[in-house]
């Protein structure tokens, strides 16, 4: 590699790893942001807490990827053109076609590495994600029981705790409802004093009570049978250990998720979405027998008897008799109104039917695309931020995030649009995920057509003259050149 190339590639390389760290971190703040309510009062260890934070961050990498490529772009070629570099290249006779080669061969590599992350780290991403939120959402919160109010955050219990020392945590007139054999109020603890601690396994709750009572009341013989035996017993200290459920994070199956479409690589969706292509054509073709059998036509064939050739003399339509003068006329338009219903309620159930089959086939093949798209969108916003950092000319973190913000809110809005028309059967999975690449297609044509021509694109003193030239023409400047003469 020459050094005018490597050159090229630090200066590339330098500003790329810094834009995306910067947006990984916004958007894995804004993925916090989202998610935060799922992880507090869990009691999550800090191990559990990074990895949900680190499988986040690889499920954003598709809007990363594309937003770091145009934004290091554009500040590349910026600051070469904000320091002269890119004008004494130029002077030496090194065309912008031969500058940008370099980039334009990593920023390949760069759109190959997104396809295998896309194709490889997203779904595995996906498929752990999906299974921490689970284990999350499946643990409890931690008890926290306040003062002044019953608290039934614990199973087959019901606590009530006057005041609380914050200092050493102390609870002062406790009063326990133990509804564990599920008899209603028959059993219940008062003390003066008490403690609550979780053992290290948060299986089991120990409630160390102090100087208090325990009520409880006896079995009954019958239904009918109104004696009751209450037994009284007076302590100084007692340990009331409750079993507990779910309060503690527990890993179970990750592969749970596997068949979730966004924890599929493309031989798995392409698996897949042969499989829903033959559930779909199956359901098609009994969706039309069921349609000839409710219409009256017990054969499949009768529908195109009439048009065969040899039968076409013994169909002498314009000479049939009406049927309003017919004796059975009533009945027979009942019956004929009767099959019209029962065929829209077939074409009604159908529509159900093919919307279950059918929308899973749809996102599979939308999915099947994106695959793809994330790449593609890599390599075409290089070629927004190149040429449009070698004709502002202008680096550092001011104007290009300015620019590449407003050209990737544009893709962001185009892509989930079409993913949604697309998921709605509106318009082709094809259209629906390649859309926002052939937007921007044209206009990074355009631009890289400008700055090879070293076109004037936002000179202000370029504008201006083309306006005073318009100005000449309209009436009201003749006027003025007329007064001024």
């Amino acid at each position: 590699m020459k050094i005018f190339d490597r050159f090229l590639v630090r200066s590339f390389l330098g500003p790329l790893f810094l834009t995306i760290f910067i947006v990984l971190f916004v958007l894995i703040l804004q993925f916090l942001w989202v998610y935060i309510d799922e992880l507090v009062g869990k009691g999550l260890g800090l191990k559990v807490i990074l990895e949900f934070l680190f499988w986040g961050t690889c499920t954003v990498i598709p809007m990363a990827l594309p937003l770091a490529t145009l934004l290091a772009s554009i500040m590349t070629m910026g600051n070469l053109g904000e320091f002269n570099e890119l004008l004494a290249m130029k002077a030496a006779g090194i065309p912008l076609q031969r500058i940008m080669r370099p980039l334009i061969i990593l920023s390949f590599f760069i759109s190959i590495g997104a396809f295998f992350a896309a194709n490889n780290l997203m779904p595995l991403a996906y498929k752990n994600i999906f299974a921490l939120r689970d284990d999350i959402s499946r643990t409890k919160e931690e008890i926290r029981i306040p003062t002044g109010i019953f608290y039934n955050g614990i199973d087959n219990y019901s606590l009530r705790v006057e005041e609380r020392d914050e200092k050493t945590d102390m609870l002062y007139d406790v009063m326990v409802y133990n509804h564990s054999s599920r008899r209603g109020n028959t059993s219940v603890t008062l003390a003066d004093s008490g403690a609550l601690r979780l053992t290290e396994d948060k299986r089991n709750i120990i409630f160390t009570l102090y100087s208090g009572e325990s009520y409880e009341e006896g079995d009954r013989q019958s239904s009918a049978d109104t004696s009751f035996a209450m037994q009284r017993i007076k302590f100084e200290r007692q340990d009331i250990i409750i079993e507990l459920t779910n309060y503690a994070f527990q890993r179970r199956d990750g592969d749970r998720f596997g068949n979730d479409v966004m924890a599929q690589g493309l031989s798995s969706l392409a698996h897949r979405r042969d499989s829903l292509d033959s559930l779909y054509s199956i359901a098609h073709s009994q969706f039309l027998k069921r349609m000839l059998i409710t219409g009256g036509l017990t054969y499949a064939r009768q529908l195109d008897t009439a048009n065969k050739q040899e039968y076409k003399g013994y169909f002498p339509l314009d000479t049939l008799p009406s049927l309003e003068n017919h004796p059975h006329f009533t009945d027979l338009m009942n019956r004929a109104l009767g099959k019209t219903d029962q065929l829209s309620n077939q074409v009604d159930a159908f529509v159900v039917e093919e919307f279950q089959i059918h929308l899973p086939l749809r996102r599979t093949r939308v999915e099947w695309y994106r695959k793809f798209t994330v790449a593609f969108a890599c390599f075409i916003f290089f070629f927004i931020g190149a040429p449009l950092g070698a004709i502002i000319r202008k680096g550092g973190l001011g104007t290009p995030v300015i620019v590449s913000m407003l050209f990737f809110v544009v893709y962001y809005v185009i892509d989930i649009s079409g993913k949604k028309l697309a998921t709605d059967g509106s318009v082709s999975a094809a259209m629906g995920t390649m859309i926002s690449a052939l937007v921007l297609l044209p206009i990074g044509v355009f631009l890289t057509y400008k700055a090879t021509t070293d076109s004037a694109l936002f000179n202000k003193d370029a504008y201006l003259v083309f306006l005073k030239k318009i100005k000449k023409h309209l009436p009201f400047g003749h006027d003025k050149r007329k007064k001024q003469t």
